[in-house]
Formats: structure tokens, C-alpha cells, sequence
């Protein structure tokens, strides 16, 4: 059956559904999953030209200075042209990444009534699900989701944390360490890379700068000429870390669509709307999506690092000068304002602007 024919179910009943089980159930997507026109010709998985920059983080804190200035003027060419890069050497080993996977794709592998122990509403966003229902005329992505809070520590809901695999939460729990090591790093290469005290990012981000891991599924699907796993966005975030595992499907516009390679050793880091801030638009928050895949599924773990939402944050005044004037007012609570422009399907970058 044609998916424009029949009948057309309601976005929450939809959501409701998984859609981990709708393709296990043989269900074809239906309407509100249909976000784009046929576009099979585009979607391919080409060589990236030109290639997404790879960064080492360990030269930028080694004991050599050449190498580190060198890497540093390499993260910031690759921040303020592309807004995103690969990085290496980032003190996480290959195999703890793969334990992260491991458990990722234990849990969704598990029945739905396992998983259904962590469900949220369709209104909420923490917890075993997608996300919460759009605003009418917006698509739904094809992809289910576990979203937790995991920094700080009092923001948690152990509700929603998974007891099963028996390991996930000891390693998320690393993982949240892991995670806080390596934003006081990347913050700090950052700033020193934009020859500013390495700390004033941190500061902005604050004491409680929170970190939210989403841990992603995107099954196969019938029809990834016409459907996404995440429709075009960009972050609302300070910025993201991303570990993917071996199928190609993240993708950032850059002129054109280009696929993010899968390096298994790689974290990709994606800058997000609030960083562009604090740059004074230097460094640029990149539209990306992720692609269906029609024979393989895919997963992903998704660290999202933002400041502490009671903290104004606003343009580095070292930013400011005659030949770069303030782009932008000082903000606070900038994901909120994000969330509601993205269920709508835009961006919210415009309402800092001066």
C-alpha cells in the first residue's frame, strides 16, 4: 500500500508505537514520517571531499610547542570554516568506546517491555522513546531513543537509567567522567586556540554546565529516499560529542550534504548554537541530519554540553573589535528558546542576534 493512502495515524499514536517495533511488525513509515521528496540520487555514501578535519588532542596538551601551535591553528581553521571536527587522541581508549556501543546495542536489543520499564510520555524528553510530539506539520524522525540526564549529578532520574544490560550503568557512569575530562580539554583548546585565557569558556559554561547523553537507534528502513533518521537541525548546545559506530549516515551541510566518516576511534565534535555565541560568530554551529538506512541499522551516543541554564552567556569581549563588531546580545536559557524553534523546524541563532 502506497504510504500517502489508507489510514493516517496520529503522530502521538505513532510515537507511541517505537519505531524499533514498527519495522520488526513489517510497517512501512506512514505520513508524518515523510519529510522530503524522492531524493535517492543525493543520499549516496561518497568519499567526503574535501575531507572533515581530524584534530589530535594530545599534541595540543603535549610538552612540544610546535606541535601543539600547529594543532591549535588547525582547530581553529577547522571551527571557524566547518564548526565541527574528528578528534583523536582524546584519552578515551578503543576499547571502553566499544564497551559504550556494546551496551547501547545490548539495550536495544532488548524486548520492549525491558526497554518500556524506561519509557517517558510523549510530551517529555528524559528518558526510553523519541522525541516529544513537533509542532503540526513537522516530520517525525525515523529513529528511537534513551535520553538521560547525567551531569550534574542532581539532575538525574534513576528511573529512566537502564538496569539492564547489567553493565550500562557503571559504564555510563565512566563514560559521564570521561565526558567532563575531555569538555574541560576541548573548552580549554578552544579558547587558547583563539589566543584567549583558556579558561573563559569554562567560566561561561559555568560550575554546572550540564552534560545529556542520548543514546540513539536508527533501524532500516523502506524508504530512504524519503525519510530521515534526524531531520536538518543545529544545535542548541555549547557543543556535542558524537560516537558512532560503523554504518555511515551522520551528515553536515557544508555548500553541500557530506557524510561524516566513521573512524572507530574518533569522537566527532559539533559545534552548537551557544558557541557561536561566545565566539561572536567565529566559530559557526553547522546544520547537520542523519540518514535511513535501508539495510542496515545504525546506532550512536550523543553528549550534549551545555552551560548551566541560570548563567548568562554572550560574545568573548577579546572578540569584539572594529573589524568584528558584536554580533551578538548576551542570552540566557538558550536551549529552551532552541527546543521550541526546533520542534517548529527552524533555527533560534537569530533571536541573539544584536
Amino acid at each position: 500500500m502506497d504510504m500517502a493512502e489508507g489510514l493516517v495515524l496520529p503522530a502521538e499514536v505513532l510515537l507511541s508505537k517505537r519505531v524499533q517495533q514498527m519495522v520488526i511488525n513489517g510497517e512501512e513509515p506512514q505520513p508524518p514520517y515523510v519529510c522530503r521528496e524522492d531524493c535517492s540520487n543525493e543520499d549516496s555514501f561518497p568519499d567526503t571531499a574535501p575531507p572533515i578535519p581530524v584534530i589530535d588532542l594530545s599534541l595540543i596538551s603535549s610538552q612540544q610547542p610546535c606541535a601543539a601551535r600547529e594543532e591549535l591553528e588547525k582547530l581553529r581553521s577547522a571551527l571557524c570554516s566547518w564548526g565541527c571536527f574528528q578528534a583523536t587522541g582524546h584519552g578515551i581508549s578503543k576499547p571502553f568506546l566499544a564497551k559504550i556501543r556494546e551496551v547501547t546495542r545490548e539495550f536495544f536489543e532488548q524486548p520492549m517491555e525491558e526497554k518500556g520499564k524506561h519509557a517517558k510520555g510523549v510530551k517529555e524528553f528524559e528518558g526510553y522513546g523519541a522525541d516529544p510530539v513537533p509542532y503540526e506539520g513537522q516530520s517525525l524522525d525515523w529513529s528511537d531513543r534513551l535520553v538521560l540526564n547525567v551531569y550534574p549529578e542532581d539532575r538525574r532520574k534513576l528511573k529512566f537509567w537502564p538496569e539492564n544490560p547489567k553493565s550500562f550503568r557503571e559504564v555510563l557512569e565512566d563514560y559521564t567522567t570521561k565526558m567532563r575530562t575531555l569538555t574541560e580539554l576541548v573548552s580549554r583548546a578552544m579558547a587558547e586556540s583563539l589566543n584567549l585565557e583558556k579558561n573563559c569558556f569554562l567560566n561561561q559554561f559555568g560550575e554546572q554546565g550540564t552534560l545529556v547523553a542520548r543514546f540513539n537507534y536508527y533501524p532500516t528502513c523502506q524508504r530512504p529516499d524519503l525519510v530521515l533518521g534526524l531531520k536538518p537541525h543545529a544545535d542548541g548546545t555549547g557543543y556535542t560529542i558524537i560516537l558512532q559506530d560503523n554504518v555511515p549516515g551522520l551528515q553536515v551541510l557544508k555548500d553541500k550534504w557530506i557524510t561524516v566518516p566513521t573512524i572507530s576511534d574518533a569522537l566527532f565534535i559539533l559545534m552548537g548554537d551557544q558557541m557561536e555565541i561566545m565566539t561572536n560568530g567565529m566559530f559557526k554551529s553547522p546544520v547537520h541530519r542523519v540518514l535511513t538506512n535501508s539495510e542496515e541499522e545504525r546506532i550512536s551516543v550523543v553528549v550534549f554540553y551545555s552551560p548551566d541554564p541560570n548563567k548568562e552567556i554572550g560574545p568573548e569581549e577579546e572578540l569584539i573589535n572594529k573589524e568584528r563588531p558584536r554580533l551578538f546580545r548576551k542570552v540566557k536559557d538558550y536551549s529552551d528558546i532552541h527546543w521550541d524553534y526546533y520542534q517548529q523546524g527552524k533555527r533560534a541563532l537569530h533571536v541573539a542576534k544584536v
